[in-house]
């Protein structure tokens, strides 16, 4: 019975993203297909209105309840019928035609299959049938399949299996790379500065020419003089500043000034408004904007519009981001946006490196001309699990990043071998064995049983930010802070879990 409730559940997820076309007769067949053991089972919705009538009209589901003793109706009951979330409406409305929606339903579209209707991958009629099913009332999956159009939708359970088995082909590379590394030590003397160090925090708002509103920032500083060193931290999609600060403590606590942009166009604040149907998602334009915030905050120190009274070195500064954010540092960093792969690649749901990423980084492609936005005053930068397969030429970003600077910028890999979202193998490990990016100075560390979203550490937790001693031994190293640990010397670990910088393995 697990087994079904999984199948149920993610032929309901699929179907609900998609599921579309141009109206026509209502939906009367849901057939779930098991290619693997030679069955499908029919769910046959025009035969009736209820949970109990669509299992006497399918013969399939009548011997599987006799056989469950009518488990299997109570599991249809609580997945058929249980409430859509009201915010699905409005993601929908705002959402129809956007690249990132269209990209969700093109990737969805190769496991469910809509008969006797149009393909339509903008989600206009997907957003239409969930309108009627509300209006009628039926705001569960049921009535909205109930208002769906065609004649039979087909779920090919084994191509969840072959996602699945990519998926974890994808962090093959990182788990082995892991087992068979050494584990960097941990320093006691570093948690126990931890302990002893104070900071002040400030929310500030900084105008900038590109966007329309000031930016929100969150400003992270030492209570003493501190090294005159400063320090970027760029969130991810969907996220803010404050899941980000525990790594701005623990840079703070050994001198640097930190500043965490809040990117207005793909925030939490943003996603929220996107749910309400309020606001479209992010859209390619945001590929460019978010290393213009990055640069105008450098600048606005720099003109002393802020921070004026710390004489902050502006020419050599560190860039930490994760996710999108780790994205954004790169391209700081002198990565070379290129659409050659997007195009060839995109197109293939086989494609053996394909992960949940690529819907987001295939979204980027009508926007990929405007994206090259280096900045020189940035010396290093520290890319944690960042989305770049498909967005970078690897001969123009971690091998000859902007060949135009005096010296290039070293660039830090952090990857979790755990990472659904943003797997180590095709994001992080191959960039890097096929740049042979580590005869250029740049590092990939992987961290063991990390995932895309148990790296971040928010505000006082900085002795449990996991990857806080690696952060400052990098930033340390490449920006010179005399008399501070480096990351050579290693000693950057932490209790919690195992930190492996693999870069000589590659």
């Amino acid at each position: 019975m697990r087994w079904i409730r999984c199948s149920l559940a993610a032929a309901a997820a699929s179907a609900a993203l998609a599921l579309s076309g141009s109206p026509a007769a209502a939906l009367e067949r849901l057939v779930l297909r098991m290619p693997y053991l030679g069955v499908d089972f029919t769910i046959n919705l025009g035969d009736g209105r209820s949970v109990e009538e669509v299992i006497q009209s399918s013969p399939d589901l009548v011997d599987l309840d006799r056989a469950s003793d009518g488990r299997l109706l109570a599991l249809l009951k609580k997945v058929f019928l249980s409430p859509l979330p009201i915010e699905l409406r409005g993601f929908l409305e705002g959402s129809t035609g956007q690249p990132l929606l269209e990209q969700a339903l093109k990737a969805a579209a190769y496991i469910v299959n809509l008969e006797g209707v149009p393909s339509d991958t903008s989600g206009s009629m997907l957003t239409k049938a969930l309108i009627r099913a509300y209006e009628n009332g039926q705001d569960n999956l049921l009535g909205f399949l109930y208002q769906l159009p065609g004649e039979e939708a087909s779920i090919d359970l084994s191509k969840l299996g072959e996602a699945v088995n990519r998926l974890m082909a994808n962090q093959k590379d990182g788990l082995e790379l892991v087992k068979v590394g050494s584990a960097s030590p941990v320093s006691t003397d570093f948690f126990e500065s931890l302990r002893l160090a104070t900071s002040r925090r400030e929310i500030i708002r900084v105008s900038v020419q590109h966007r329309e509103e000031p930016l929100r920032v969150l400003v992270v500083k030492p209570n003493g003089a501190g090294n005159q060193r400063l320090v970027v931290i760029s969130h991810g999609l969907w996220d803010d500043p404050e899941s980000f600060e525990a790594w701005a403590e623990v840079l703070v606590a050994n001198g640097y000034v930190v500043v965490l942009p809040d990117h207005p166009g793909s925030n939490l604040n943003q996603q929220r408004a996107m749910l309400a149907g309020d606001q479209p998602p992010p859209g390619p334009e945001e590929l460019r904007l978010r290393p213009l915030d990055v640069s105008a905050l450098l600048t606005a120190v720099e003109k002393g519009r802020f921070l004026a009274d710390r004489d902050l070195n502006t020419k050599e500064v560190a860039v930490v981001g994760h996710s999108w954010g780790a994205t954004t540092t790169l391209q700081l960093a002198g990565g070379s946006p290129t659409d050659q792969k997007l195009k060839a690649r995109c197109r293939d749901p086989k494609d053996s490196e394909r992960n949940i990423s690529w819907v987001l980084q295939c979204s980027w492609l009508s926007g990929i001309n405007k994206a090259g936005v280096a900045d020189s005053r940035v010396k290093t930068v520290v890319a944690v699990s960042p989305p770049l397969r498909l967005l970078f030429d690897p001969d123009k970003s971690l091998d000859r990043a902007d060949p135009t600077r005096s010296s290039r910028p070293k660039i830090l890999l952090i990857s979790g071998t755990r990472d659904w979202i943003v797997p180590s193998g095709p994001e992080a490990v191959s960039p890097m064995r096929d740049t042979q990016a580590a005869r250029l100075g740049h590092r990939l560390v992987l961290v063991d049983g990390g995932t895309h979203f148990n790296l971040r550490s928010f505000r006082g937790q900085a002795p449990k930010a996991v990857i806080g001693p690696v952060l400052l031994a990098w930033i340390n190293q490449q920006l010179n802070v005399p008399a501070s640990p480096t990351f050579e010397e290693g000693r950057w670990g932490h209790p919690d879990r195992r930190l492996v910088d693999v870069s000589s393995q590659l």
